[in-house]
């Protein structure tokens, strides 16, 4: 939908419109994106809120990795990293969250809090960026730099993109040596930034296990049948409980870019030359 969520809105109902038998939604906002689950549900059409959760009770299913884990994972490699090199009690963290309008930023956020919170370090400024957006993120960071300096000894950001905005912020700054930075999602970018240095960590999300079963979940649907998987229950940002499917995600560093990103094939065949351009060859 081109991140517009009023776009996804006319995509949806020309779909309903079409008399589709199931709704497969990732939506670019939880919260617009419950009109569409509405209107889906007064045609007696499932819908399965793929990746991210829609705030609406009307959802049949929801097929995700577990968001919480995420942050999980993102904040103790970040703390981790920090214990390692002796970065002393008390220091700062920088916050770099992802949009307030994504409930899977909220659980992002959620872990992320469960873990530094009681680890020692004290977060400086936090800020959830509007739509994810890099410049955003990368704007804010530079405020930051200039007013706490040498004080920020890590930054905890929600995603590639808005881990990239932390790092060019920092750069542009004459930053030096780099915190550590958290990301998410493997992006190529992210990938090449870890094996620089610039990036501490990412997380991968195996995105072929996500698609494949919310096709088998999708088919099943349209037969009547429930899934032949096992669902646990989340709940949406409003309180109701929806059932779904939670997969894993896993932490990546220079120590395990091969066994994961390369060995699947992320970038497609020959995943490793797409990562190592001539910029990235040395590293």
């Amino acid at each position: 939908a081109d991140g517009d969520a009023s776009k996804q809105q006319q995509q949806a109902e020309s779909m309903l419109t079409q008399g589709v038998k199931v709704l497969v939604l990732d939506p670019f906002d939880g919260e617009a994106a419950a009109s569409i689950v509405g209107e889906a549900k007064a045609k007696n059409i499932p819908v399965i809120s793929y990746d991210r959760l829609i705030n609406s009770p009307d959802l049949n299913y929801y097929i995700s990795f577990d968001n919480e884990k995420v942050g999980q994972l993102q904040a103790q490699a970040l703390v981790d990293k920090l214990k390692k090199d002796n970065v002393p009690a008390g220091s700062g963290i920088l916050m770099v969250n992802g949009s307030p309008t994504d409930n899977n930023a909220t659980l992002f956020k959620k872990g992320a809090h469960s873990v530094i919170d009681s680890s020692g370090y004290k977060v400086l400024a936090e800020y959830d960026t509007p739509g994810w957006d890099p410049a955003k993120a990368q704007d804010w960071v530079s405020g930051q730099v200039s007013q706490f300096k040498d004080q920020i000894k890590g930054v905890y950001a929600a995603n590639d993109g808005t881990g990239g905005g932390a790092i060019a912020a920092m750069k542009a700054a004459n930053v030096s040596p780099l915190p550590p930075v958290t990301g998410q999602d493997a992006e190529l970018a992210g990938i090449q930034r870890i094996l620089a240095g610039d990036q501490y960590m990412t997380v991968y999300k195996a995105l072929q296990p996500e698609a494949e079963q919310a096709a088998t979940l999708a088919v099943a649907l349209t037969k009547g049948q429930k899934p032949s998987e096992q669902t646990t229950e989340v709940a949406t940002a409003g309180g109701a409980k929806i059932a779904s499917i939670l997969l894993n995600p896993v932490a990546v560093t220079t120590d395990n870019i091969e066994s994961t990103v390369v060995k699947d094939n992320f970038y497609g065949p020959d995943s490793a030359s797409k990562i190592c351009t001539a910029d990235y060859k040395a590293d």
